[in-house]
């Protein structure tokens, strides 16, 4: 998950083969720390013939996700991918997530895509084995805790959701004002907008996997309650976002899970399949050219 990266350890030694490709070409090693090489690490692949089923995993309750919040949501491009910021003073405690066999209550902080490029998809999660095209990650802190740094001391200080995209253009935005970031660089967007449009359609989120892993970019911190949609969400909207044309491929493989379960929801498929029953596509030339295209003139 980008925008909550370390910048120490490792300098002048060679990351082993889980950081790469294609991590190896988003991240330097003095970026990586030895805890990327832990033994819950992130993301993974959902075997879904080995899932064990938990009842205990029921609806999530989204609070806030349908509601335009005020304030101003910061777009920044950190050279690894775009990253919304959604801390604004009037609009984090009221953007929440809870239920579910959630360990707490938990606020968002940010949310990132995760893509490939026109020859191969980009999802960082992988269901039997299937690779989707893009993969969306909305970040929340557990409410007990005041500050990133302190969340990271405990195992559940964070928890993510996960969400497949098909790729289209349908219901697509313009929110950026004054033309998108380049690499370092933020601007405001021009209006917030309401999460729930990111999402798939409320009878699909039932439909859910769970385990307990880390951060998907340094420092991998290993304080990740996962929560991985089942239903790939087809509008895609990540055209508002801007994607940067000289990032791809910004995706880190599947770890080992080793000795973790992932656990299936009520409602989640616990059996093989393809992920997107056939619908499964590559971000075509012409469709990336359309996402990317108007970031390349920054860069």
């Amino acid at each position: 998950m980008s925008g909550l990266a370390g910048t120490a350890g490792l300098a002048g030694t060679q990351p082993p083969p889980a950081w790469c490709p294609p991590w190896g070409r988003q991240w330097l090693p003095v970026e990586l720390k030895a805890t990327c090489g832990g033994d819950k690490q992130s993301p993974v692949n959902i075997d879904r013939r080995q899932l064990q089923r938990d009842s205990g995993l029921g609806d999530i309750v989204f609070q806030g996700y349908d509601q335009a919040p005020p304030g101003t949501w910061r777009l920044a491009n950190d050279g690894h991918t775009v990253m919304l910021s959604l801390a604004s003073e009037s609009a984090s405690e009221h953007i929440t997530i809870s239920g579910g066999g959630l360990p707490g209550r938990y606020r968002a902080l940010q949310l990132h895509f995760h893509w490939g490029s026109p020859v191969r998809n980009g999802s960082e999660h992988t269901l039997d084995g299937h690779q989707l095209p893009m993969e969306l990650h909305i970040v929340h802190i557990n409410v007990k805790y005041r500050t990133l740094a302190e969340a990271k001391g405990h195992p559940n200080g964070l928890a993510v959701l996960g969400f497949f995209f098909q790729v289209g253009l349908q219901g697509l935005m313009v929110l950026v004002g004054g033309g998108p970031p380049g690499t370092g660089d933020a601007v405001d967007l021009a209006s917030t907008f309401r999460l729930s449009t990111l999402l798939p359609r409320t009878s699909r989120l039932s439909g859910y996997y769970r385990y307990q892993g880390s951060l998907t970019t340094p420092d991998c911190s290993e304080v990740v309650v996962w929560t991985v949609f089942e239903e790939p969400q087809l509008q895609a909207f990540v055209s508002t976002l801007h994607f940067p044309a000289a990032v791809t491929n910004n995706f880190r493989p599947p770890q080992p899970l080793r000795s973790r379960k992932v656990f299936a929801s009520r409602a989640a498929t616990a059996s093989g399949g393809s992920p997107c029953r056939d619908r499964c596509q590559l971000l075509s030339p012409l469709l990336l050219l359309a996402l990317l295209g108007p970031f390349s003139p920054t860069l």
